[in-house]
C-alpha cells in the first residue's frame, strides 16, 4: 500500500515540476530551475543543505513531516545569485524514506544515517548512535563519512537501539576512470571519488598512480569535496 502511495506521490510530484517549467518557458527572462533527487546532510534551526551543497531554508519545505538528517528529498533548485552555488525553492521529503517495503522481520526498521566515527569495534552514526561492527556485512570496512543502511530494532522497554544488518546505502561499479591525484595515502579519482589505501582492496603487487585508468567499486560517502569512496580497484589495462 505504501509503495503505491509513494508512486502516486512521485507521480503527481513529477506533473507539478513539469507544469512549473512549462508555464516559466511561456515566460521571459524567467528564472531557470531543475529538480533534482538527494539527501539531507545537514539541517539546522532555520536552514539545512542537500548532499552538502544545496541550501534551503526551512521555510520552503512542503512535507508534513520534519526533515532530519538522512532524509531522501525531491528538489527544485535554482542558482543562487550571490553565492553562485545553488538554493532550493521548494523541498519535500520521499515517502518511502523509512523504506515503505518493510523489512522482512516483523518489528524491525530502517535508519539511513552516515558515520560520524569508528573507534575500535564500534561505529558511531548521526552524532549518537552507535553498533558494534560485526553487523556490517561481509567484506565492506567502513570509514568516517559513509552513509549506511542500518535494519535495527529497539529493545522492549528501551530507547537502546539493536543492529541487525548494515549496509552501504548507496554501491555502484564504475569502468575505466582515472586517477586525478594521489597524496601519500589518499587521492582521488575523476575529480569525484575518495580513496584512501587504508581501506581500499587491491590486487596483490598494485600501488595505485596518478593518471592510472581504473575500474573501481564506490559507495555514497561525503569526504570533503567528494561525493564517493572507492572500497575496492582494478587497473583497466592489468599492470
Amino acid at each position: 500500500m505504501m509503495s503505491l502511495l509513494s508512486r502516486a506521490l512521485a507521480f503527481f510530484w513529477r506533473r507539478r515540476v513539469n507544469l512549473r517549467e512549462d508555464q516559466q518557458r511561456l515566460l521571459p527572462g524567467a528564472v531557470k530551475t531543475r529538480t533534482v533527487q538527494g539527501v539531507v546532510t545537514r539541517i539546522c534551526s532555520d536552514y539545512g543543505l542537500i548532499d552538502e551543497s544545496i541550501y534551503f531554508s526551512t521555510d520552503v519545505v512542503i512535507s508534513n513531516v520534519p526533515l532530519v538528517v538522512g532524509h531522501k528529498v525531491f528538489a527544485v533548485v535554482e542558482e543562487d545569485k550571490t553565492s553562485f552555488g545553488l538554493k532550493a525553492i521548494e523541498v519535500e521529503a520521499f515517502s518511502d524514506h523509512f523504506d515503505d517495503s518493510g523489512p522482512s522481520n516483523p518489528g524491525t526498521k530502517v535508519l539511513i544515517g552516515y558515520i560520524t566515527s569508528v573507534m575500535k569495534d564500534t561505529i558511531y552514526i548521526n552524532e549518537g548512535i552507535s553498533f558494534c561492527l560485526d553487523t556490517v556485512c561481509e567484506g565492506f570496512v567502513p570509514c568516517k563519512g559513509d552513509w549506511l543502511e542500518v535494519v535495527y530494532s529497539t529493545e522492549p522497554g528501551t530507547t537502546h537501539i539493536k543492529a541487525h544488518s548494515v549496509m552501504p546505502m548507496n554501491c555502484r561499479h564504475m569502468d575505466k576512470v582515472s586517477i586525478t591525484s594521489v597524496h601519500g595515502r589518499h587521492g582521488v579519482i575523476d575529480n569525484k571519488i575518495f580513496f584512501t589505501l587504508d581501506s581500499l582492496k587491491l590486487p596483490a603487487g598494485y600501488v595505485p598512480r596518478k593518471d592510472d585508468v581504473v575500474n573501481v567499486v564506490v559507495v555514497e560517502s561525503t569526504q570533503s569535496r567528494c561525493l564517493w569512496r572507492a572500497v575496492s580497484m582494478t587497473h583497466a589495462h592489468g599492470f
